[in-house]
């Protein structure tokens, strides 16, 4: 068995008195999900969730390190990934995309971001995620 680690965040900003997070839909699969990507030599989560997003969506963010929630799954037959997600604050609003792995990013209204999100995971963490950053 095979293990992998990514790590990314739940990316939001307040926008006309909005609460909005981030969402990407990936080139390959079409899924849509929040900004991920693999932990590299040395780096710390929070170092991987950092560059992640500024590689796949062009975002300086700042990670709330409070919210830590991790998703489990098998994308192939042999292999085990485990994803960790933070929550992070945008500090700007333009993104630009990595056009080699993002289709399509957009500024989705929290309480309509599960109706957009792929997986049933994502789903609970966007709603875990909705009660802190309302506060």
């Amino acid at each position: 068995m095979t293990h992998e680690k990514s790590c990314g965040a739940i990316v939001y900003r307040r926008h006309h008195g909005n609460l909005e997070v981030l969402l990407i839909k990936h080139v390959n699969s079409g899924h849509w999900s929040f900004p991920k990507g693999h932990v590299e030599e040395g780096e710390t989560e929070i170092e991987t969730a950092s560059r992640e997003i500024k590689e796949e969506t062009g975002l300086d963010v700042i990670i709330d390190p409070t919210f830590r929630e991790t998703v489990t799954y098998s994308p192939r037959k042999d292999t085990q990934k485990v994803v960790v997600y933070f929550i992070a604050k945008a500090k700007s609003h333009d993104f630009n995309r990595q056009i080699e792995e993002i289709a399509e990013i957009k500024w989705v209204d929290v309480g309509h971001a599960s109706t957009v999100l792929t997986y049933e995971n994502d789903k609970a963490i966007v709603n875990k995620a909705k009660k802190i950053i309302r506060d």
